[in-house]
């Protein structure tokens, strides 16, 4: 040979040989996992970063205006399938409704009315109950269901 030496053993690569056919070890890192980490990192960074960013931190003035654990006020407006009106539980002719109703209004404008009207109830005798509450004053009016029962599978 014109170019080198080679001794017993050796590859023509250079590299030792293992045995008969066999293959160098693979000294490469493997950074697969490496840049997969690295991506999940990047993604949560860029998630947060504005989060992070925005957080301005202020001295807020207190005031008893509106505080956040006070339940909303309700009066409970019934018609059962007689058409017989109730105001809170208690039964009121059409001139109590109208005035206990607008009580109601003078103590809190945003007081909702829970209307629970039986199914044989005609839908006349509703939009009334619905025109006596806008007139007293109470425009928040919430329709009170009940869910049907659960289906058997199949």
């Amino acid at each position: 040979m014109a170019f080198g030496r080679t001794s017993l053993g050796s590859t023509p690569t250079g590299g030792r040989s293992i045995g008969a056919g066999g293959q160098r070890p693979l000294s490469d890192i493997n950074v697969t996992p490496l840049v997969d980490v690295m991506l999940v990192l990047l993604v949560i960074f860029i998630i947060t970063a504005p989060l992070m960013a925005s957080s301005i931190k202020l001295d807020l003035p207190r005031t008893d205006a509106g505080k956040p654990n006070e339940t909303p006020k309700f009066v409970s407006l019934v018609v059962d399938a007689s058409g017989k009106v109730f105001l809170n539980d208690r039964a009121v002719t059409s001139d109590e409704l109208a005035a206990g109703l607008a009580k109601a209004a003078a103590d809190s404008r945003d007081t909702e009315v829970q209307l629970r009207a039986d199914q044989a109830v005609p839908y006349g005798k509703v939009v009334e109950l619905m025109g006596i509450a806008n007139k007293a004053g109470l425009s928040r009016i919430g329709f009170v269901t009940e869910a049907p029962p659960p289906q058997p599978p199949k």
